[in-house]
């Protein structure tokens, strides 16, 4: 998903609000050290791209004004699609950021949602393997 011009298309993201209440329901959550990483394997009877990673953001009030959200949100969007898995599986995933990640350097960021990303999809597939 690195191609030029840089998009971040609609199917891979999570948009409605019933798909990030199911992923914080029923789902997951890993700490790093700047964000919550919330992540949920899709079963088979979701037709929607069943076979591919989804991501949303959640960046609450909490963390500022709407020009410092903004600014986080578009920070988090560019460290993810430079960091999409090359290989990916039916996994909702949500970064939940925190304040800190507004002063973070972008290479940290970066690097903190490759982490993030990693760690869902290597639970995920450990959630599979048990399922099986």
């Amino acid at each position: 998903m690195t191609e030029a011009g840089g998009t971040f298309p609609k199917t891979k993201r999570l948009l409605r609000h019933a798909d990030f209440q199911q992923v914080y329901q029923q789902g997951r959550r890993q700490f790093t050290g700047n964000m919550t990483v919330f992540f949920l394997r899709r079963g088979a009877e979701d037709v929607s791209d069943a076979c591919s990673l989804r991501v949303g953001l959640t960046v609450g009030k909490v963390l500022g004004g709407a020009v410092e959200r903004n600014r986080i949100k578009r920070r988090m969007r560019e460290a993810i699609r430079l960091s999409w898995p090359a290989k990916s599986s039916a996994v909702d995933v949500v970064f939940n950021p925190r304040k800190s990640v507004s002063q973070l350097p972008f290479a940290e960021l970066r690097a903190e949602v490759e982490r993030g990303l990693r760690l869902a999809m290597q639970h995920a597939r450990e959630a599979k393997a048990e399922a099986l």
